[in-house]
């Protein structure tokens, strides 16, 4: 056997000089495991490597309210006191203090909002609205037939007024220095005010849970934080559901009040009354103020009820881009707060309102979470716009519901 001399430019051998042998591919093969199968063909046992990218998880950020009773109570008498004063004038800076008192203790991720109304554009809104309803009232005193002219007006006003609502709340209020918008068109809610309103009205209110859900789809899907979009995604159904558990109280209700007596005792005192017999008035008087307690007893059932019930849809359905959010009101709780608010206002007299309001919105608040699929850091502010306060204290004078 001849030997094979040794040659001078001969190296040692590496690994990079064989084919496809790379930092790359020795690091993946040594997180593998060789084996040989029956037919002699070498196999790869994959094994998770350490070096694979976790996905990030993001925690759940529960909103949070520090006010405080005390606090607030300061806010509230020195408001109520200066309002009497001027005869309603200072009103508008009182509900600025007011709003900036409640937004300003409302955190999340350990940051607070905060609301930068103007009081002189309420109070010019509210001035607005003061006029449109003492005009509404002459003409309904001294029975002109403008009277229905004027109601057409305000009727066809309303989807503008409450889209300007919108705007001037939401442009308002902002979080980390960036502000909220709203960007329905007038359009939108001539459509979804107007013409889905006057259906429900010939419907007999059959349509009003379907109104109740296009209402809050164009008021939800056309608001945005900085350069994200809310999004609302609760079908109609899911609100007729809700509003049959309403009706189905109310039936109970009358079935309830009928099977007491309390019905026929006032059918006797009618009767007595046209026949002209003698009617005892403490029977009357007790009468009614049976029927007061039922029906007080009724809204302190259903009313937080349903306030729990559509909350907690309304804000579930809701997400923002790619982020949900989660409200989980609990029906019995509100019973309790607002029983509770309502006899401790009554025994001080109206002096407890300010702790009673503290009270409801920290636990309507604490029920609220946003849950992320990102960083926060992500929103970023939109271009500002001005928006006047007209609409919403026009709104807000005719005791539309227009809260976000």
């Amino acid at each position: 056997m001849r030997h094979r001399p040794e040659t001078a430019d001969r190296g040692p051998r590496t690994a990079d000089r064989r084919p496809g042998r790379t930092a790359a591919g020795t690091r993946a093969r040594r997180s593998g495991e060789s084996t040989i199968n029956a037919t002699g063909v070498s196999t790869m046992t994959t094994v998770p490597s350490n070096d694979a990218p976790a996905t990030a998880i993001y925690p759940p950020l529960a909103l949070r309210f520090t006010g405080r009773g005390t606090e607030y109570f300061g806010i509230w008498i020195v408001n109520l006191l200066l309002t009497i004063i001027t005869l309603g004038i200072y009103s508008a800076w009182a509900k600025v203090r007011r709003l900036q008192y409640f937004y300003r203790h409302t955190e999340l991720a350990d940051s607070s909002f905060d609301f930068h109304g103007s009081p002189t554009k309420i109070l010019l809104g509210r001035a607005i609205a003061l006029v449109m309803i003492i005009v509404y009232n002459y003409l309904g005193r001294i029975r002109s037939p403008w009277v229905l002219l004027v109601l057409v007006v305000f009727a066809v006003m309303l989807p503008w007024l409450l889209r300007n609502s919108f705007r001037f709340r939401l442009y308002n209020t902002s979080w980390r220095g960036t502000r909220f918008h709203f960007r329905g068109s007038v359009a939108g809610a001539y459509r979804v005010f107007l013409l889905n309103g006057f259906l429900a009205l010939i419907t007999l209110y059959v349509l009003a849970p379907f109104t109740h859900q296009r209402f809050k789809a164009y008021q939800h899907n056309n608001s945005w934080f900085g350069r994200s979009r809310f999004s609302f995604h609760a079908s109609a159904g899911r609100f007729y559901l809700i509003y049959l558990l309403l009706l189905a109280a109310i039936v109970a209700f009358i079935v309830v009040v009928g099977m007491s007596g309390l019905g026929h005792a006032f059918m006797v005192l009618g009767q007595l009354q046209k026949s002209g017999g003698h009617v005892d008035s403490r029977a009357i008087l007790k009468s009614i103020l049976y029927l007061y307690g039922a029906l007080l007893l009724f809204g302190v059932l259903i009313g937080p009820l349903m306030h729990a019930l559509l909350t907690n849809l309304i804000w579930s359905c809701t997400r923002l881009e790619s982020h949900r959010i989660e409200c989980q009101l609990s029906p019995w709780m509100l019973i309790w707060i607002g029983a509770s608010n309502f006899a401790l206002v009554v025994l001080t007299v109206g002096l407890f309102i300010p702790w009673a309001s503290v009270r409801l919105a920290k636990y309507q608040v604490e029920c609220v979470r946003l849950l992320p699929t990102s960083g926060l850091q992500e929103f970023v502010a939109a271009e500002p716009e001005r928006v006047g306060a007209i609409g919403e204290e026009a709104a807000t004078a005719f005791d539309f519901d227009i809260a976000l």
